[in-house]
């Protein structure tokens, strides 16, 4: 069985010229020249080590936070979105999850066995490999914040246990060996008090009534600025309802991007260009995108 049939078993999900739009929440996206979408680490593994060494390797979670320009990725793409949720408990607080895991579910798991504080993931969305990749957070909590180690991959498919100390952390920015990807992470929560489901619950009607939910969006589109929050300052701008195509910046939640059905990449990327220069020429900040655009843009 060769490599690349090896990494096939088990469900796994292998094609060529794959349209990203399918796989990401903005829900646009050129082609892949190589998509994979593993079922297991032993199918990841076996697809990593069958590629030529030149090609290049993109990873992605669920999709979000994620821009896939029009003209698509060379190279291949993987998804560990198929991977295995897992949530497994240890002791004295501590957890081991998997990079596939949605935050959500964290969360909630999280609540029923009683450790956190871990009730802000719920307001993450996407799975905890991306939430890792760039320190996500949500409500004042931040992934990093009780990480003691992780498990990653690199290029050639070998696996490495590394602690928490081989990573620098930084808001929306983390930095370790490079070449690597999350495959999962433990975290030393402590005893949550019994009130953390409903803090879950509570977040999420916050999170319900003040951000666009439903609609094909990234999440938050722009970092805050230091001591201030990137949606007023669109919002002061007066940038709602910006629209470049069928990209148009949300009514209710300034630092959000909504695909109103027919966007293409390069409406969401211009839009996000045209925020970000009205913002500095009103206000002096230079807003930092939160979201990740990767891709060519399309030939004429």
């Amino acid at each position: 069985m060769s490599a690349v049939a090896e990494a096939m078993h088990g469900n796994s999900y292998l094609k060529h010229l794959e349209p990203m739009a399918r796989h990401t929440s903005w829900r646009v996206g050129g082609p892949a020249d190589v998509f994979f979408r593993p079922a297991s680490v032993g199918a990841l593994e076996a697809f990593l080590a069958s590629l030529p060494e030149d090609t290049a390797v993109t990873w992605i979670g669920l999709g979000s936070n994620l821009l896939v320009r029009d003209g698509g990725v060379r190279g291949a793409v993987i998804s560990t979105s198929a991977l295995p949720k897992s949530f497994e408990p240890l002791e004295n607080g501590r957890i081991r999850c998997s990079a596939a895991l949605p935050c959500a579910t964290l969360a909630r798991r999280s609540a029923q066995l009683g450790v956190g504080p871990a009730a802000f993931f719920a307001g993450i969305p996407g799975s905890l490999g991306g939430a890792l990749a760039m320190n996500a957070g949500a409500f004042g909590g931040e992934t990093w914040d009780h990480v003691v180690g992780v498990e990653t991959i690199d290029r050639a498919g070998r696996r490495f246990s590394r602690a928490r100390s081989e990573f620098t952390i930084a808001y929306r920015k983390v930095e370790g060996p490079p070449g690597e990807w999350f495959l999962g992470a433990e975290f030393a929560f402590r005893a949550a008090q019994a009130t953390e489901s409903g803090e879950i619950r509570r977040l999420l009607r916050e999170r319900a009534e003040k951000q666009p939910l439903g609609v094909p969006s990234a999440g938050s589109v722009f970092r805050n600025p230091e001591g201030g929050h990137a949606g007023e300052l669109i919002e002061r701008a007066g940038l709602k309802g910006m629209r470049l195509g069928g990209a148009v910046v949300a009514e209710k939640h300034a630092n959000f991007i909504i695909n109103e059905g027919e966007a293409s990449a390069a409406d969401i990327e211009g839009l996000i260009d045209a925020v970000r220069r009205r913002v500095r020429d009103a206000t002096g900040i230079d807003l930092v995108p939160e979201v990740r655009i990767i891709g060519e843009a399309k030939g004429p």
